[in-house]
């Protein structure tokens, strides 16, 4: 999500290439195989690298709840 120069508006709405939920601030950037898109987290982007690899069900452990 960008804000406009005053912080009045939002100017464009920018979604996790994995999950889609609203990315507030600058994001996680994808690794060599995801290039060019963005996660919400670093989980979300090792997900979406193993379902791109092929992996039938990717097993990466859920992130810590605070």
């Amino acid at each position: 999500m960008r804000f406009s120069a005053n912080g009045y508006y939002i100017e464009r709405y920018v979604k996790c290439d994995c999950c889609g939920v609203l990315v507030y601030d600058a994001g996680v950037p994808g690794e060599a195989s995801t290039a060019g898109q963005l996660f919400c987290s670093p989980w979300c982007r090792e997900w979406k690298t193993q379902k791109l690899a092929g992996v039938a069900v990717p097993r990466i452990d859920l992130p810590a709840s605070p």
